[in-house]
């Protein structure tokens, strides 16, 4: 039975129920853990706790700021001073994508906001692809585990990958590819949206008017609902990944040298990442057994950018174009940055 006939299975034994494809797969997971394997049941729920503990407060800043900009019609204000001098906006963005304090999760809320403001697309890509990456606590992890070197060429590969995500996405942004990026029903969509184009009266306290607090508490129940189903669902797959597929397996794919290394760590990267903190331990262990760090450089980067939290968040965000893109550009900084850092390390 597909997820499709699960959903209207449901709905017609159970009338009023809200049921959508990423509540039933997280209930189907949860399920299948609870008949084939139930001591990984009680390890992925409370993985997945802790998880959106973490993110929860990243995720309710963002969203209660996003509903506060749409009741008060600050969303106009905001997207209009957005507009213009884009390719200022890439490098600001992936400057301080680099340098910010968010895991790939946590980013997303906060791109989710954006985007629905209307704040062009290859600023928010640049910010979206730099800031999983790198942060205070993964520079430091990092320079524990890898040393200096790798430390600092992986901060500044977070930022060239945020700069030719935003630049590549600028120069195709005019095409119909990159027209309409979020999906339907998904804030006002497209790159300068309404939100540039219709620059209304704002309305500051809007608590005071009825109808915008109606605006406010529909925008935050369903921000809130939309992106936390979405990472419940993330989380319990990332649990499944770091139950079901050791650190071994991944290493035996990653032993080449060469460019044929990198290409080969990037793929492995993008599909088997454990987690920025995970895989830093790991990568350490096969660099010191001789594995070439470039590779090493393009798992740590590809797999950042496209972990699972944020790849399956990403694809609730946007249109399959969008998202296709997010994973290519993530592929290629991959490549170029292990490329670049094997002729220096």
């Amino acid at each position: 039975m597909s997820a499709a006939e699960v959903i209207a299975t449901i709905r017609q034994r159970v009338p009023g129920v809200k049921l959508d494809s990423a509540w039933v797969a997280s209930l189907l997971i949860l399920t299948a853990l609870a008949v084939f394997d139930l001591g990984q049941l009680a390890v992925s729920i409370k993985f997945l706790l802790i998880q959106f503990s973490h993110v929860l407060p990243f995720l309710a800043l963002a969203v209660g700021l996003a509903a506060y900009a749409k009741a008060s019609s600050a969303d106009r204000l905001i997207a209009h001073a957005f507009s213009g001098h884009v390719a200022l906006m890439i490098l600001t963005a992936a400057l301080l994508g680099g340098l910010s304090p968010f895991c790939s999760c946590g980013v997303i809320p906060l791109i989710a906001a954006l985007l629905t403001m209307g704040v062009p697309l290859p600023a928010v890509m640049a910010f979206w692809l730099a800031s999983p990456l790198m942060d205070p606590s993964m520079f430091v992890l990092t320079l524990g585990t890898l040393g200096m070197t790798f430390a600092l060429a992986k901060t500044a590969a977070a930022v060239g990958v945020g700069l030719l995500g935003g630049f590549a996405v600028l120069a195709l942004s005019n095409t119909p590819l990159f027209a309409n990026p979020l999906k339907p029903g998904i804030g006002d969509g497209g790159c300068g949206a309404s939100a540039v184009r219709d620059v209304r009266p704002i309305h500051w306290k809007f608590w005071q008017e009825a109808d915008r607090n109606a605006v406010f508490t529909k925008e935050l129940a369903n921000s809130f609902m939309f992106l936390g189903k979405w990472l419940v669902l993330a989380f319990l797959l990332e649990s499944l990944m770091l139950a079901y597929v050791p650190g071994e397996w991944i290493a035996q794919f990653l032993g080449q040298g060469g460019l044929g290394g990198i290409i080969v760590a990037a793929l492995v990267g993008v599909p088997a990442y454990l987690n920025g903190y995970a895989a830093l331990p790991l990568m350490s262990g096969l660099v010191d057994s001789g594995m070439d760090p470039g590779a090493a450089m393009a798992f740590l980067i590809a797999g950042g950018v496209s972990s699972f939290p944020a790849a399956i968040a990403v694809f609730a965000l946007v249109r399959l174009p969008v998202f296709l893109s997010y994973l290519l550009l993530a592929f290629t900084g991959a490549v170029l940055s292990g490329f670049l850092f094997s002729l220096i390390a």
